[in-house]
């Protein structure tokens, strides 16, 4: 991906201008190379004729019995961008050229570094890293990287109410509070806020979205036990001049980014982004009188600070704000109702800022020291339940990178400060007469080393450690092994393994404990989870003479959990009841990944995950909530050439998946159907720095409410005021009630929002 090592067709244009006048022929030879290195299976033709060749494992080539005249040479291979020479081939000439091609940054070769926390080419990696540019996101446009992850395979955003719609994300099945995510390498984005931190974002400013799965706690701590998610902001240097992105549906949302860069000195160079959506729609197209999206207005601002230093030394200050209104609920509400007991709905005023920053030190040494700190207000009505929240998080990191010989070397030392406060009991104190809270505050010192080692050119073997003081739980300590064998230039095979921990804050996590339809029970004190991993990654390309070419990519993965904290909605459809498992929980899946382009213009990405997420509790297992066993996505692109109409059609596919019910009365069904959402865009670039696209999303209308009597449970009874319970608080089926249920929004594993069309704009000055 990243295009997924997308072909590019590079054309060389050489006009050879001679006389016919002789009837001797011409041959060109010579070699194509990138860097020092050959480019093998390079094709070489002239166009128009069938007169053609490849290069071969020298990056060697030739073409002979060239007759004299006006000629167009068309070199194409993976992963490379376009070069133009122009030369005069004499009559009976032996031309010999060399041509040193740069590699396309959208290709496996360009530089990741979230697998080692260091600037690495992504093939040379020995940590299996994806890579998502702006161009893959922009085949299927969304208002929020939340939403444009859905076209990820193995990652699923996860819809956490039907009511508030706020949510997380899935990797390989393991919930949102397993993923760590990143912006520009630094953990800024906790589970409270990771919805939050994936909205408002500008477009324009994402550099590339990095996705590692698997734990990665030896190199950032906690929470990075399910996988991460590193958005990389534009560098100043590769940033537009201008651009703009405007879109609209049919059921009235509203999406502006707005991007543009400014040189304020000869040193200094600002990049300031801008994103803006709106909707503002009652949609109840299932009539069960809530709406089936939620309303939702949101800004948030942006801007990039870069500085030139001696050397080439990297100074980066970044700052973003964001304040969203949003609620759900019965489409009577209004904001007079908000934590009333007359008209329901969940209603949340959030603000943010955060700060980041990356400042190498003036050092013969290459030292790079970083910076962030973020600030998350959360004013929360969940009807008549108030749940407000601060947390702010402060997080430094020094590390030392180093060459010596054969090793690699990475040492770093990092601090980690959080701070959480709410109205939950989560902060409560051990007094019942005194409801104040007490806050959280977590500190986290740590080091690591990791060890990057070329055995050969063949092998390379990574080895790291981390060791974290945590002030509640005490000494972590997290290994780390990798190793990549490149067997040849088309056959690459990585294993990874490893140790992953988890510090739990239960209230920031999980949104069903604050919805206030269900008791939260917590058995006993909660220890922090951990995790062994392994992962087998194995690279397949495959190349035709024609030009068509196919990249394989296939993983086995298993992830052993020590005491999994779990949720139990089943027990008491009152209670929400949590406690460390007793006995250990299990991931483990194989997934595909393909990315064929062929020589027509048509490409084909797509990929599958088959996965087993079980727990296993007192003896007996169960699968996991809310997790499919298969998933799959495609992307479909072509692009007509004539008209300049580009046509991409996308779509995901997810299995059934367990589905907490109320009771064994409850009528909704306790797994979800097979499901797909599907869409369809047309772009239009006929006009210079102008795009128009367009096209139709969910395509096949498809809504969780299909076959099911009903999502939302009793809500026409929000505050259950019609509810009858018998003396031991079991609710009693009555001719209102007939399935004896109470009111729940947490039945939810899927958007209601059903076929929509939506229209685009963007503009761009490079």
């Amino acid at each position: 991906m990243n295009s997924k090592q997308n072909k590019s067709i590079l054309t060389i244009i050489f006009f050879l201008i001679i006389q016919f006048t002789f009837s001797q022929t011409a041959t060109i030879s010579g070699r194509i190379i990138a860097g020092n290195k050959p480019v093998e299976r390079a094709n070489i033709g002239l166009m128009g004729s069938s007169n053609f060749t490849s290069t071969d494992s020298l990056g060697n080539f030739k073409l002979n019995k060239i007759k004299a005249g006006v000629y167009q040479l068309r070199i194409s291979c993976v992963g490379f961008d376009k070069m133009v020479k122009k030369t005069i081939l004499k009559e009976g000439e032996n031309l010999i050229m060399n041509v040193d091609l740069t590699e396309n940054s959208n290709t496996v070769n360009e530089v990741v570094i979230t697998g080692t926390m260091k600037e690495v080419r992504r093939i040379e990696s020995p940590v299996p890293v994806e890579v998502f540019t702006p161009l893959y996101f922009k085949k299927n446009p969304t208002p929020s990287i939340f939403e444009a992850l859905q076209n990820v395979n193995g990652v699923r955003p996860q819809l956490n109410c039907n009511v508030c719609n706020t949510g997380d994300i899935h990797i390989n099945g393991l919930e949102g509070p397993y993923t760590m995510v990143l912006i520009d390498g630094m953990p800024i984005v906790s589970s409270l806020s990771t919805v939050y931190g994936l909205s408002g974002i500008p477009n324009a400013l994402v550099e590339r979205i990095e996705v590692v799965k698997g734990p990665a706690s030896s190199l950032y701590g906690s929470e990075a036990v399910g996988g991460l998610i590193n958005i990389i902001t534009k560098k100043t240097d590769n940033a537009p001049i201008l651009s703009t992105d405007l879109m609209g549906t049919s059921w009235g949302e509203y999406n502006a980014d707005l991007a543009f860069k400014l040189n304020t000195s000869k040193k200094t160079t600002v990049l300031t982004g801008l994103n803006y959506f709106n909707f503002q729609n009652k949609v109840d197209n299932n009539h069960d009188q809530f709406t089936d999206m939620t309303l939702q207005n949101r800004i948030s601002f942006f801007q990039k600070w870069n500085f030139t230093r001696e050397n080439n030394r990297i100074f980066t200050i970044a700052v973003r704000t964001m304040y969203e209104n949003r609620w759900g609920g019965d489409i009577r509400w209004e904001e007079k109702f908000r934590g009333g007991d007359s008209i329901y709905g969940e209603s949340i005023y959030t603000k943010r800022w955060e700060v980041l920053s990356n400042y190498q030190l003036p050092t013969v040494e290459k030292l790079m020291l970083s910076f962030s700190y973020n600030n998350h207000n959360q004013d929360s009505r969940y009807g008549t339940t108030i749940y407000d929240a601060k947390q702010n998080i402060a997080f430094s990191q020094l590390t030392w990178d180093k060459s010596l010989g054969r090793n690699d070397l990475l040492v770093g030392t990092a601090l980690r400060y959080t701070y959480y406060d709410d109205n939950s009991p989560a902060t409560a104190t051990a007094d019942s007469t005194n409801r104040q809270n007490k806050a959280q505050k977590d500190w986290l010192p740590g080091i690591f080393v990791q060890d990057e080692i070329m055995i050969n050119t063949k092998h390379k073997l990574l080895l790291g450690l981390r060791y974290d003081y945590n002030s509640y739980h005490g000494n972590i300590i997290t290994p780390r092994l990798a190793y990549k064998w490149a067997v040849d230039s088309k056959n690459i095979v990585r294993l990874n393994a490893g140790t992953g921990y988890r510090v739990v804050n239960l209230f920031t996590e999980d949104h069903a404990a604050l919805t206030g339809a269900r008791t939260v029970v917590i058995k006993s004190l909660l220890n922090p989870e951990k995790s062994y991993n392994v992962n087998l990654n194995y690279i397949k390309k495959l190349y035709s003479e024609s030009g068509n070419s196919i990249h394989l990519e296939s993983s086995a993965f298993y992830t052993y959990f020590n005491n999994r904290i779990v949720a139990d909605y089943e027990q008491d459809p009152n209670k929400i009841i949590y406690d460390n498992l007793k006995g250990f929980a299990e991931s483990k899946g194989l997934s595909m990944n393909a990315d064929i382009v062929f020589n027509n213009g048509l490409k084909v990405i797509t990929g599958g995950t088959l996965m087993e997420n079980t727990l296993n509790n007192n003896g007996i297992k169960t699968q996991q909530m809310l997790t499919e066993k298969f998933t799959g996505i495609w992307i479909v692109s072509y692009k007509i050439k004539r008209i300049k109409v580009g046509v991409d059609y996308t779509g995901n596919v997810y299995s059934p998946m367990r589905l907490p019910l109320l009771s064994n009365s409850d009528p909704r069904s306790p797994y979800s159907p097979w499901w797909s959402i599907q869409n369809i865009q047309f772009t239009y670039e006929g006009i210079k720095n102008f795009q128009f696209y367009g096209g139709v999303k969910n395509i096949l209308n498809w809504t969780p409410n299909k076959n099911n009597p009903f999502i939302i449970a009793r809500s026409t009874d929000p505050f259950d005021k019609n509810v009858q319970f018998d003396s031991n608080g079991k609710v009693i089926a009555t001719a209102n009630n007939p399935y004896a249920l109470t009111f729940d929004p947490n039945y939810v594993y899927g958007p209601n929002q059903g076929a929509r069309v939506f229209l685009g704009v963007r503009y761009n000055i490079n």
